[in-house]
């Protein structure tokens, strides 16, 4: 069973993964339609957008969302351990393996 630490980090990584992946979104979006001069596809599943520009999307928002959750869960990590003294037991165990 998880300790309240462990239920706390989850919490917090969670929540910054969240927020970091929910504001690439958001700038990836913006940033593409500057490019392109057209909106994000919205079902880039869809027969009606076009491969390429599909495929585009899916790449663009898959590494961009990706790295923004993982610098915002490693940005928690460091305030975690400031404020307990020690980084969550996850990211200890990680480590030494």
């Amino acid at each position: 069973m998880a300790d309240k630490g462990d239920i706390g980090w989850r919490l917090v990584a969670g929540a910054a993964a969240f927020a970091g992946g929910f504001v690439a979104k958001k700038a990836i979006g913006v940033a593409w339609k500057k490019g392109t001069g057209k909106e994000p596809p919205v079902n880039p599943e869809s027969p009606d957008v076009a491969l390429s520009e599909a495929v585009g999307w899916v790449v663009v928002v898959g590494i961009g969302v990706e790295v923004a959750r993982l610098l915002a869960t490693r940005a928690a990590a460091r305030q975690w351990a400031k404020g307990t003294g020690e980084l969550p037991a996850q990211l200890i165990a990680d480590a030494a393996s």
